[in-house]
This record gives C-alpha cells, structure tokens and sequence, in this order.
C-alpha cells in the first residue's frame, strides 16, 4: 500500500492497543522513506513501549528494517530514525538477555551509525548465545569499525565449530580478500562451494575474488555466464556491477581530439548557427567523426589541417565492402558515405542510447531492440545520428554542447544493433561480423573502436567467438600502438581500455595495454592487492538473517 495509508494504519493499530503490530508498520514505512520523519509523527512511540512490546516479534522487525537500509545512513536521515533508536535502546535495556534482540538491534543500529552500541549489544549476543547469526553480525560491525583481524579469529573459529556454513565462508572468504589475501580468500570460498555447488552467493563470490586478485576480464565474463544461467542469483549482478568500471566496461569513452573542445566555448558564446568567418586551426588531422560532431552545429564552421602524418589516417587498414567515411583524393575533410537513416530508425537508436549500462553483456542484451533495424539505417545512424536530446535514453541531461558525446553514444548503440543483425546466421561469413570488422579497420575514427565494442560485447554472451574477438581486438590494438611511433591516435587510451575488456585476450597484450593506459593516466591501474570487484564493507545483505536464526534455533520464535 501507499507509505500514508501504511503509516495512518499503524496509528489506527497503536489506538486499538496492538502495538506490536503498529510498529512493525510505521518502521517498515520509515526504513522505505528514510528521508521523512515518520517517527516523529506518531506521539505513541515512545522509549515506555518497551514494556507492552514483544521482544521476538520486535527483533523479527529491526532485522528487517536492516536488511531493507542495507547501508549505513548519512547523517542527514538519522534524526528520522531517532525515536525507533531509542525504542530500540529501551528494548535491550528492558530484555539484556535475550540474545536474539541483541544481535538484530545491533545490525539495526550499525544502519543507524552507533556502531558503539551496535558492537556492544552484538558482544553480549556473542556471549549469551555463541550462535552463527551473532557472529556475523559482531564480525559485521568490527569489520566496518576497521577491524578485519578480530573478525577473522572470530569467523574462524565459528567455522571449526559450524563447518558446513556456506554463507560464513563466503564472508570470511570476501574479507580475507579485502585484506589482500587473495589465496586465503578463494581457498575459503572453495570449500564454502564444496559443500552447496548451487550457492547464490558462494559462486559469484569466487569469481568476484579472482577479479580482485588479477583483473583479468575472464573472470568478468564468468559471473556474466554465471548471471545468465542463474537470472535468480541477484549477488552475482551485484559483483558484476560494481566491478564494470571504467571505459567500455561501463561507459563509452569520452571525447578527446582538440575539435571537439571547441564545441562547449561556441555554445557559451552563443555563436549563430553558421559560424560565418570562424575558423579553426588544427595541427595533424583528427578523426572524421570529431569533426562531424561540430559540422553538425555548426556546418559552415572552417577546419583547417596543417598536416597528415604517416601512417595515413584516412587509409583503411584492411580492404572491405562497409564504410561509412570517404575522402576524396587529397581531401582532409571526410564525406559519409550513407544517406540519413529513416526517421523510426533515428528514434529507435535514440530511444536506446545512453552513455552507460551495467555490463558490457547488459549493452548487447538491451541493443535487441535494434535487432529489426535496417542494416543501411543502422549505419546511416553512424554518420547522421538524431538531435541532440534534452537527455539521454538514461536520464543524462544533454546540451547542445554535448554534441560530440552524443554521437559517441549514438555510434555505440548503432554497433550493437549491428551485433543483432542477422543473428540467426553462423558467425563465420555473417553480415554483422563483416559489416563490424570492416568498420573496426576502416578509416580511425569513433566508428572504430564502437565496432570493436560491439564485437566484445557479443564476445562476451557468446563463447565460440571469443578468440576470434580477441584477434581482431587485438590486432586493431597493434596497429594504434605501431602508429604512435610518428604520430599521435587520439583512440589509443579507448583502444586499449577495449583490449582489457575483451575476453580471451593473450596476457601479453593485456599487459601491453595496461601500460598504454599507465602511461595516459600517469599512474599504474593495476596493481596487486587492490580490490575492486569486492563490494565496500556496507555492501547490500546477500541472505536474510531472520532464516538463518530460523534454521539455527530450536523453536519458531516469529510471528505471522
């Protein structure tokens, strides 16, 4: 129901002396509207409730009111919460010994950020009880107060005690990995995976720690695989997006070349459409889509080309039947070859795109939408992308001074439908891998490395194609880094991010590309102990701790 009427429901219920009742339901309100007093509204909920409330029935409610904040609240929403605190410290003075209430307020508290008492009440529950669900929580609360060393003496000597405790492990296990100690942490995990194969989080969680210790982007690909096959184990989408960061992996890259910057200062000055007598300067041919994304405001704006350095940019490195750009003999300035794509094409391409999305596999899955398109629209799209939006398909506000974002964007997502087109047909000699190499190798552009994107991301659902993708990323990759040695490729930094996303990828080239990449940013990417894969120490609850005291306790201690 409505948050009101939950909320006018547990007033009605506190008038009729159902107490119980009436603060499960404002509390389940006030944990989905954290940001709204709804504490503060109800005059009967006072710290002397303790006394009329049932103590296994308010533990069932703080533990769900833990799970539901799954992180710590800042500080602007703890005042909300203030009367359920001391309600909640009212209980545990009213019932010390009930070890249940300890520990499930102490999870709720840690949400709360009085990680004192938090640590305090999960400590007596410990004491009291000695039961899996008091250590985890005990050990959630050292862990967040920075005390990774007692929680791991603590979960392991619960696990000499309780050896078939999946979750356990798998806790331990992404701890011990938070501490850099990668082979500690997968052993940990394994065992956890011996015991149920089928664990939601145990193999997800394997794979999360792997990705941790190496970033090599097969383990990635794994919990993609991992996802796919098991849709219901949310845990491995949870690792899976909060390791996707960075180019490609989550975003498409940003726009570089020094045309491109010109764009947001014509904006600002508000300079007329056809930017009579402007004219600007480069020093080395750019990429033709650059220069596009300007032309596209401002089509009468000159761009003048000092220079062409070897090897020639214009030249496609291979020879092939798809194209999109054209030079005339001599000419610095690019011609598309394919006419406007129909309008229901521009819309649908529009409809889709957006600068982001949660994994590479997600991008290719959301691209099916495209899948009907004309193969001559989609590649219209490259060149002739839709107006700028207001926003993107996504919710990123857009100006007119992101044109050339936009068309980065649009150039993606016209690739991915690319990927679908024809997806019935054998990967060897289809269209779409045709049409997507020759892009990859023709004239260096935007164009480019979206179609090697496309080809990843398809690398990354299907498996009989990967080492075929690996090749031609790869490949791609080498000819950029053999062009730097005479001239700049304002590509390289995307190129690279590609080849480290890119499944199956020989480490030799991996290698090479995390140096591309050092050498851009001015300090290692990667480094050994560093984890990202692993989720912050408030990280989403993976399992409900109300089951585990269930399947730990002798009685059912709830209430319908």
């Amino acid at each position: 129901m409505f948050a009101g009427s939950a909320a006018a429901l547990a007033h009605l219920n506190a008038a009729t002396g159902d107490v119980d009742r009436a603060v499960s339901g404002l509390l389940q309100v006030a944990v989905s509207e954290p940001d709204r007093p709804w504490g503060a509204s109800a005059p009967w909920l006072v710290p002397g409730l303790a006394a009329r409330l049932d103590p296994d029935a308010f533990a069932v409610d703080v533990m769900q009111a833990a799970q539901t904040l799954d992180r710590t609240l800042g500080d602007e929403r703890l005042s909300a919460m203030g009367p359920f605190a001391e309600l909640t410290r009212a209980m545990t003075a009213a019932h010390p010994e009930h070890g249940v209430l300890l520990w499930a307020s102490a999870a709720f508290m840690r949400r709360l950020g009085a990680f004192d008492e938090a640590v305090d009440w999960a400590s007596l529950a410990w004491t009291l009880e000695q039961s899996k669900p008091a250590a985890a929580v005990l050990g959630g609360v050292w862990r967040r107060m920075g005390r990774e060393a007692d929680t791991v003496e603590l979960w392991t000597s619960v696990l000499r005690d309780h050896p078939d405790d999946v979750e356990m492990h798998v806790d331990l296990g992404e701890l011990l990995a938070r501490m850099g100690r990668f082979d500690e942490a997968e052993e940990w995990i394994e065992r956890g995976l011996a015991i149920d194969p089928a664990h939601p989080t145990a193999g997800p969680a394997v794979h999360g720690v792997r990705w941790a210790r190496d970033h090599d982007v097969a383990h990635l690909v794994a919990l993609a695989d991992h996802l796919r096959a098991h849709p219901d184990h949310p845990y491995a989408l949870h690792l899976l997006t909060g390791a996707c960061e960075g180019t490609w992996l989550r975003h498409v890259p940003l726009p570089t070349e020094a045309v491109t910057k010109l764009l947001p200062v014509l904006v600002e000055k508000g300079t007329p459409g056809d930017a009579e007598g402007i004219r600007f300067d480069v020093s080395a041919l750019e990429v033709p889509s650059a220069v596009r994304a300007v032309h596209l405001l401002y089509p009468r704006l000159g761009v003048t080309v000092q220079s062409v350095r070897e090897p020639d940019m214009r030249v496609p490195l291979r020879a092939g039947k798809y194209a999109v750009w054209s030079y005339p003999s001599g000419e610095t300035q690019a011609r598309p070859v394919p006419g406007p794509p129909a309008p229901q094409v521009a819309a649908a391409v529009a409809g889709v795109a957006g600068p982001a999305w949660t994994h590479p596999a997600a991008a290719y899955d959301q691209a099916v939408l495209l899948a009907g398109c004309p193969l001559g629209d989609l590649l219209g799209a490259l060149v002739h992308p839709p107006a700028v939006p207001e926003a993107t398909a996504d919710g990123l506000p857009l100006g007119r001074e992101h044109a050339a974002l936009w068309l980065r964007i649009v150039q993606v997502w016209a690739c991915l439908g690319i990927a679908h087109h024809k997806a019935d047909e054998p990967w060897e000699g289809s269209v779409r891998r045709e049409v997507l190499v020759d892009l990859a190798f023709g004239p260096e552009d935007w164009v480019s490395d979206a179609a090697l994107f496309a080809l990843v991301a398809t690398a990354w659902l299907v498996p009989d194609v990967r080492d075929d993708v690996a090749e031609l990323v790869g490949n791609r990759f080498l000819d950029a880094v053999k062009a730097t040695q005479t001239r700049e490729v304002s590509v390289l930094s995307s190129l690279a991010d590609l080849v480290l996303a890119t499944p199956s990828m020989p480490p030799a080239l991996r290698d090479l590309a995390r140096r591309c990449r050092d050498a851009e940013d001015g300090e290692p990417e990667h480094t050994s102990g560093r984890v990202q894969a692993q989720p912050e120490p408030d990280r989403p609850q993976r399992r409900s701790l109300f089951s585990r005291w269930r399947r730990g306790s002798r009685g059912d201690r709830s209430r319908s």
